[in-house]
């Protein structure tokens, strides 16, 4: 029987769990968490077969070793790792989003007769912990791989059948390749995100209604600065030297857009729009990318008491699930516009059915 080791039981490590298990039931699922409650609750749910008290406990006898842990606490687990009697032909991979760092790190750290493949499954949720694992998570999501120089290819297809209960879409590439992909697409917008709200809190203090103001769009297109500041740093630090580069790229751009509204050029600013609606406008609606989605669904709803509950006593009758529900806008004698989140697309698509085959409020999605 093949056994799996996963170090790190929250969301990430929990999903690969469930996945594991329901595509290869017969594999031995050990799971380790610096904290307690998140392994009892694993255990409980039926996520992993059974605890290690130690990571030592659990890797000394393991097949695959999964690190599911923040990016700097995974060079301390494969420090460790390294000093350990681990079984020879063990694969170890990791769900980092950041990979070249992590990657020379196991190069130097773990034995030659282990076989270690960085690993970053793009994709997350609103929520955390390992009582949001879902088995789904993953489904239609890139999961990248970025093994070694001379990690043999038989080594990376063992792993992609061990997570092919994951349903994502494997793509093998160079650990250089992902960071300056994923520095672009993810992280270097974390940065301008949240560069945006330092700006509107500088200028509070001369507007103090701009935090009113903001609730709208502004709060929609800086959502992922609310994400985890731990977290964030650490990718940054780790992706600096590819960050670094693009800061030069957008400053340069920055300065050319400047140009075109000091001159008031209304051509090239036009072109600059027309080419940039062009391109998003081309951009795969259906496809899970390095930042989560926000499957939002928009209802125009008229203000009074009890209309939220009637919303969600519909899809509490059509067991549709929803992960945020919120009221842009209510003012006395109009409608206001109710925001309410889903976990994937199928969710929302099921939602706005069920709200139209009930109300005739207007429903749509931006």
């Amino acid at each position: 029987m093949e056994k799996v080791f996963i170090i790190g039981l929250g969301l990430i490590g929990g999903s690969i769990s469930r996945a594991i298990k329901k595509e290869h039931p017969s594999v031995q699922l050990v799971g380790y968490d610096i904290k307690n409650d998140q392994v009892q609750m694993a255990k409980k749910l039926g996520i992993i077969d059974q605890s290690a008290e130690s990571i030592k406990e659990g890797a000394e006898s393991a097949d695959v070793i999964i690190i599911s842990t923040p990016v700097e606490q995974t060079l301390n687990v494969l420090t460790f790792l390294g000093e350990l009697s681990l079984k020879e032909g063990v694969i170890i991979t990791d769900v980092g989003s950041t990979k070249k760092k992590i990657v020379d790190h196991a190069s130097f750290s773990l034995p030659k007769t282990v076989t270690f493949i960085g690993g970053h499954p793009m994709a997350g949720s609103h929520k955390s912990g390992v009582a949001a694992a879902k088995t789904h998570l993953f489904e239609n999501a890139f999961y990248i791989l970025t093994p070694g120089s001379n990690e043999r290819p038989e080594k990376i297809e063992q792993l992609k059948k061990l997570l092919k209960g994951t349903k994502a879409q494997f793509i093998v590439m160079t650990p250089e390749e992902h960071d300056s992909i994923t520095g672009v697409i993810s992280h270097f917008p974390h940065l301008i995100a949240a560069s945006l709200v330092h700006q509107a809190e500088k200028k509070e203090e001369m507007f103090p209604i701009i935090k009113r103001l903001a609730a709208g769009g502004f709060r929609d297109i800086t959502r992922i600065a609310s994400s985890n500041p731990v977290m964030w740093r650490d990718i940054i630090v780790h992706n600096h030297d590819v960050l670094i580069e693009l800061f030069d790229e957008w400053i340069q751009e920055m300065k050319q857009i400047k140009q075109f509204i000091e001159k008031l050029d209304k051509e090239q600013l036009y072109t600059y729009f027309e080419k940039a609606k062009t391109y998003r406008d081309g951009l795969p609606e259906r496809e899970k990318g390095a930042i989560p989605s926000f499957y939002d669904l928009y209802v125009d709803v008229p203000d009074y008491p009890g209309v939220i509950s009637e919303i969600t006593g519909y899809l509490a009758k059509e067991e549709i699930s929803i992960t945020n529900i919120r009221i842009l806008e209510t003012r006395e004698e109009i409608f206001g516009v109710l925001r309410i989140s889903f976990q994937s697309d199928e969710d929302r698509m099921k939602a706005k059915q069920c709200i139209d085959r009930y109300t005739n409020y207007e429903t749509y999605i931006l």
